[in-house]
């Protein structure tokens, strides 16, 4: 994950323009068998740092009706209220979550930050991070919850103390989740408390829920009455899995046998270089997965979007048994959001792969595996383009 290409969320110190995010909704399975069982545990670990909170078990409220958010509306200052009672009352709105939310500093780390009420912003959140009294408890206590690959490819360790805040002014606070917000660039996660303390702004982002009205269609009418300087985007849940032979063999659609060939070299370039989470250029002395993947595309005159979850998006999934070199592997490894893609790595055929893994390892060439894998991309310019206009 890391920096974006255009960011939503401004910054503790200033203003920054808008990035595109995108969500997902996990649906957790239970089954009464040794292994799942094993699995509810994993997921529990990742899930809170301490079961354990100074806070009263009734601190935070138990969690309510689940909301997929739809549009993420963001400021530099605070949302006016008239507004956000207006959108409240709007046609086919379900719910409406106001929270504080910038681009600030984690662990040394430029990420999406949001200052929330936990008693309410768990209802917008993933199944399991959504039904984690411990970790909501943590929250309100002072903790921070990062996202799962900050945490667990990114290196920054459950329960550790981190810095937080802006580049002049930083608190320590211990890492109480790991808990995927389903929310692509919002990385970390404080209490509305803390944020304050912090100096983010107040009540200047709002996630709203509509359900049964098209995202761009409900935010062509929004802009209509938001304030100025305010920006909206469609917070998509959805990949498409194209029926078969929808996939277009040429015409423009998908790359050409030169940008293949280009894109597989640049990432062949890259052999060697250290995983660096966020990591997109040489100037951060390594790279991600995904900053991998936006650099060697790159070369070949493709823009894609920074994160895993929005590249997915960046042409059709196809089934890994119909995987070609220069498309993309994606997986879902995340347990605090099943279903989420959250690594990504490049095709080169014959089973092999080139990847930049996790912390402690360099890019390299691997042998495919396949568990938690939801597909191959083939990329399609012109689809991702379209995402990082």
């Amino acid at each position: 994950m890391g920096k974006p290409n255009r960011r939503v969320l401004p910054t503790i110190i200033g203003v920054s323009v808008l990035t595109t995010l995108a969500a997902n909704v996990a649906v957790l399975v239970a089954r009464d068998d040794p292994a799942e069982a094993r699995h509810r545990e994993q997921r529990a670990r990742f899930v809170a740092a301490s079961g354990s909170s100074k806070l009263s078990p009734y601190a935070v409220a138990p969690l309510g009706k689940r909301l997929t958010p739809h549009v993420l509306v963001a400021a530099p200052s605070t949302l006016p209220s008239a507004f956000v009672q207006k959108v409240r009352g709007a046609k086919g709105v379900q719910g409406v979550e106001v929270v504080d939310a910038v681009q600030g500093m984690v662990a040394g780390k430029r990420v999406g930050l949001m200052g929330v009420d936990p008693s309410t912003f768990r209802n917008y959140t993933p199944k399991p991070t959504a039904k984690s009294d411990a970790l909501w408890r943590n929250v309100a206590s002072g903790d921070v919850a990062i996202s799962f690959t900050m945490g667990n490819d990114g290196g920054v360790k459950l329960g550790s103390q981190v810095p937080v805040g802006g580049r002049q002014s930083q608190s320590q606070l211990r890492v109480g989740a790991y808990a995927t917000m389903g929310i692509s660039d919002v990385d970390a996660v404080i209490s509305h408390t803390t944020a304050q303390a912090l100096g983010m702004p107040t009540g200047n982002a709002m996630l709203i829920s509509v359900p049964k009205t098209e995202p761009k269609a409900f935010i062509k009418k929004l802009r209509k009455a938001m304030p100025k300087q305010a920006k909206a985007v469609a917070v998509n849940p959805e990949i498409d899995f194209p029926e078969p032979g929808d996939v277009p063999a040429a015409n423009g659609q998908v790359m050409t046998a030169s940008q293949t060939r280009t894109v597989i070299k640049a990432a062949y370039t890259r052999l060697g270089w250290p995983y660096v989470w966020g990591g997109e250029s040489e100037a951060e002395g390594g790279y991600d997965c995904s900053g991998l993947m936006q650099f060697a595309f790159a070369k070949a005159g493709i823009r894609l979007p920074r994160v895993a979850a929005d590249q997915a998006r960046a042409g059709w999934v196809i089934p890994y048994s119909k995987a070609r070199p220069g498309d993309m592997l994606i997986w879902a490894n995340d347990p605090t959001a099943p279903g989420y893609i959250s690594h990504i790595a490049l095709y080169l055929g014959n089973g092999k792969m080139l990847a930049a893994p996790r912390t402690g390892t360099v890019v390299q060439v691997q042998n495919v595996y396949t568990r938690n894998m939801r597909g191959a991309v083939r990329v399609s310019p012109k689809m991702a383009a379209a995402l990082t206009r």
